[in-house]
């Protein structure tokens, strides 16, 4: 079908799904109804700018006047279920099953390489950088640079904490970024141990 005649079909069938005579249209586009029955039997091709004109008019996007290419087809995107890890079973594997509370849909083209978790963050020690709430995507690995954002094990490896780890002579630190809050330092007494690197923050509305 010529481009003209299909936009003229789409214009009837719009201007008939609101019940509008050609009479009625015409005095909505400030045109003649003559001109109407021209761009529908497709012998007068409306311009980019009565297009736009008759999109508002029937409130559509203008791509209802075009067809859709039937060699394009939607892309379903690649979804990885990402566990969401809870408390921690103490000598269990990470990702085990009796440490996931659930799973986040991730687009996989988004994920880093390497084994990765989600943590929730509860409270605000690490705001604004990562809110109260939100799902921080972690990287599996034992080590991370300093000043880096790392998930710890603490409280005897059953307990993860999100915080900045710096490093000074032989003493580890986990820095919050709210100023609000101290500093732990680990030790002998208090223990810690990294699981993975902070990659990136999602959150829900």
């Amino acid at each position: 079908m010529e481009l003209s005649k299909y936009v003229g079909s789409q214009i009837r069938r719009l201007r008939e799904q609101h019940g509008w005579d050609q009479e009625k249209l015409a005095g909505k586009l400030n045109t003649s109804r003559v001109s109407i029955s021209r761009y529908e039997s497709g012998l007068r091709k409306a311009n980019q700018d009565t297009l736009f004109d008759l999109a508002d008019i029937f409130n559509v996007s203008i791509n209802e006047f075009f067809p859709r290419p039937e060699n394009i087809k939607p892309i379903s995107p690649n979804i990885k279920k990402v566990p969401i890890l809870g408390q921690i079973a103490c000598g269990d594997p990470i990702t085990a099953e009796e440490n996931i509370e659930e799973y986040r849909d991730t687009l996989a083209d988004r994920l880093p390489s390497g084994n990765v978790f989600y943590l929730k963050a509860k409270g605000d020690s690490m705001s604004p950088t990562i809110p109260n709430g939100s799902y921080v995507l972690i990287r599996e690995q034992p080590t991370v640079e300093d000043g880096e954002i790392a998930a710890v094990l603490v409280n005897g490896d059953t307990e993860a904490t999100l915080k900045r780890v710096r490093r000074q002579n032989n003493l580890v630190m986990l820095m919050p970024d709210n100023h609000e809050y101290e500093p732990i330092v680990l030790s002998d007494d208090y223990a810690g141990r990294i699981i993975g690197k902070a990659m990136k923050v999602d959150f829900d509305l």
